[in-house]
């Protein structure tokens, strides 16, 4: 052969491989992705984080791995997403906790409007304030009265120090002039077993994971967080109309990615989560328990983090509350 024959067959499979390696680089996912859960199983996020990993494994055609890496108030989950490669086979499903965990006085070792890109809010939803049914109260207005006859006397439990239940407590608290222990767990759904088995009396808990428990009157709803009584049930007043006027606590779910990904995969991945959430049997599903399905744009769920993020350190500062 030739070397201008040899040299033109160089430059014809050197210009092959760099198609092959494109057309490959643009093959989004082309083996399992990791999706990572901050908490324990069993508990909301991570039963959000498993229906929307099933959708996207039957739309993507590859495995969605559910990672549960509870502890720390998210330390340890986000830490893992954080140092993943930026290239989409890590993501990671935060809450409005993790933001909590953002706010100054928390000294958490990751931002969230720093270290991880937003994907797209999956969920917004509220809280039911229950108990357990053995506690000498059966409404929320009785629940405040016992707890100023007997300060320190009632527990509370949380996925953890920082978490949203947490500090929706200590604004209770606040607001209604009582005291009110924490007790802080390793997810939502320890915390509710914990309640159950009379570890801790009160707590914040979704309708979703209440649900199963209520037939048995294991637990006793007595009020919403929401700013609005909840259509999926009616009867129970709101904490505001109950003593406590304006108080509001919501959260919300989300996808998030290692800060340095691309800005065209983030889109990408973005737009199948979104098209998973919003799905019809999705939407039936979850709005049966009072969640509202978002599936947002990575831009709209950035906005909702840095808002939140400054709410809650205005919060933070005006109850003069460390969460170090």
């Amino acid at each position: 052969m030739s070397r201008s024959a040899s040299l033109l067959l160089g430059l014809i499979l050197g210009g092959a491989a760099l198609a092959v390696k494109a057309q490959a680089s643009t093959e989004f996912p082309s083996r399992p992705i990791r999706l990572i859960v901050p908490v324990a199983p069993g508990g909301a996020l991570d039963t959000t984080t498993r229906a929307i990993a099933q959708k996207l494994t039957q739309a993507w055609g590859q495995q969605i791995i559910v990672d549960n890496r509870p502890g720390a108030s998210g330390v340890i989950a986000f830490d893992i997403a954080i140092k993943a490669a930026p290239d989409g086979y890590t993501l990671l499903m935060m809450s409005a906790d993790h933001v909590i965990n953002s706010v100054p006085s928390a000294k958490r070792p990751y931002d969230v409007t720093q270290d991880v890109a937003a994907v797209s809010q999956a969920t917004a939803l509220s809280y039911l304030v229950y108990t357990n049914p053995a506690v000498p109260f059966t409404t929320f207005k009785e629940l405040l009265a016992y707890a100023r006859a007997h300060p320190g006397k009632l527990n509370y439990g949380t996925p953890g120090t920082g978490s949203l239940q947490h500090l929706g407590w200590e604004v209770v608290s606040q607001m209604a002039g009582v005291k009110l222990n924490h007790v802080p767990y390793k997810g939502g759904a320890p915390a509710l077993v914990a309640t159950i088995a009379g570890e801790v009396q009160i707590g914040f808990v979704t309708l979703a994971s209440a649900r199963p428990h209520l037939p048995a009157a294991r637990v006793r709803p007595v009020a919403v967080t929401s700013r609005e009584r909840m259509c999926a049930v009616p009867e129970l007043p709101t904490v505001a109309e109950l003593g406590l006027p304006c108080y509001e606590l919501n959260q919300y779910y989300g996808m998030v990615i290692a800060s340095k990904a691309p800005p065209a995969l983030v889109k990408r991945i973005s737009a199948g989560a979104a098209a998973a959430i919003k799905a019809p049997d999705m939407t039936q599903r979850f709005e049966a328990e009072g969640w509202q399905l978002v599936g947002s744009t990575p831009e709209e769920f950035r906005a909702v983090i840095r808002a939140d993020l400054d709410k809650w350190i205005k919060v933070v500062k005006a109850i003069g509350l460390s969460l170090n």
